[in-house]
């Protein structure tokens, strides 16, 4: 019997561990219709990666090396590359949970079954430090080399991407108003990359409500695909943070240069591998401590030797 308990407490340990580290990832999804410059049609890679591995995956093994890089521009297979960076999805709600936005859900179920190239990744660890869409970014230039190769570079101002001349754009119009301008501007072998950030839509009734996540992707893709242009999408969640606006950037940066001359600042930073790992072992932990309090209490009540019955009291 002891055994046994024991086994279950060490499920329940793992279990809570486990939970913590799907608690601690987003998921990512990549399709391109009509994209056949790789050989598979549909794969998931469930390792736990960082944004940088995930760039790096969707270079090497989505294509978009060619797509992306200044030194293979002979050929290239579309002519729009967009970035999508969610604020919703957690690798839990991919999973089933009851939480999720449905309709989220089956868009991307859709867009990955349908498309003739298609790759998820459920298990992405964020940054504390940095934003999401700033980190795919930088890792894109970095592997490239000599930075992107790519004819126009845009982004909607609720992003926050640090360095580089690129092209901000206001709200959905302006969206739509771009990809139609550069379908006409664009000569052909070029590609564009479009980053987008949910955060910079909100409703024309209530200003103070955002437009639904799956409702700004569906106009995203609509508008993509009026416009005519061959495209690739990379969706990525990024739901742990605040959203940065850029007209705040300065004063980030004031207090972390006063907070680096006061000598508060760690020279050693926790990247979102390391956090993710140290999730896992409080996880652990949290487990073992619980199957102790278990054991000990189940000692001490077998330690305890209660007679079953008790003699009546004698009759002077």
């Amino acid at each position: 019997m002891g055994f046994k308990i024991f086994v279950v407490a060490m499920m329940v340990g793992f279990i809570a561990a486990a939970q913590i580290s799907l608690a601690s990832t987003v998921p990512a999804f990549l399709w391109a219709p009509g994209f056949s410059s790789v050989e598979s049609k549909e794969s998931v890679n469930y390792q736990i990666m960082s944004p940088k591995d995930l760039a790096n995956s969707v270079l090497s093994q989505g294509g978009w090396s060619d797509l992306l890089c200044s030194e293979r521009k002979n050929e290239r297979p579309v002519d729009l590359a967009v970035v999508f960076v969610g604020r919703e999805l957690h690798s839990s709600d991919v999973a089933g949970n009851k939480h999720a936005d449905p309709t989220l859900l089956n868009l991307l179920k859709d867009s990955f079954t349908k498309s003739n190239f298609s790759m998820a990744f459920p298990y992405v660890a964020t940054s504390e430090e940095e934003t999401m869409e700033n980190l795919l970014v930088s890792s894109f230039k970095e592997a490239c080399g000599n930075g992107l190769g790519v004819a126009n570079v845009a982004f909607l101002e609720s992003c926050s991407i640090e360095g580089g001349d690129f092209q901000k754009l206001a709200n959905l119009h302006s969206v739509h108003d771009h990809l139609v301008s550069r379908m006409e501007k664009r000569t052909k072998g070029e590609t564009d990359l479009v980053v987008l950030c949910h955060g910079g839509f909100q409703s024309l009734k209530e200003l103070d409500q955002p437009f639904p996540e799956s409702e700004i992707l569906t106009e995203v893709m609509s508008s993509v695909e009026q416009s005519g242009a061959k495209y690739a999408a990379l969706y990525v969640s990024d739901p742990f943070k605040s959203i940065h606006y850029p007209g705040y950037r300065e004063l980030e940066r004031f207090l972390a240069d006063d907070t680096a001359k006061n000598g508060s600042a760690s020279p050693k930073v926790c990247d979102e591998v390391c956090q993710l790992k140290s999730s896992l072992l409080e996880g652990v932990l949290v487990g073992i401590v619980l199957l102790l309090i278990l054991v000990s209490g189940l000692c001490c009540m077998m330690g305890i030797d209660t007679p079953t019955r008790f003699e009546a009291p004698q009759e002077n």
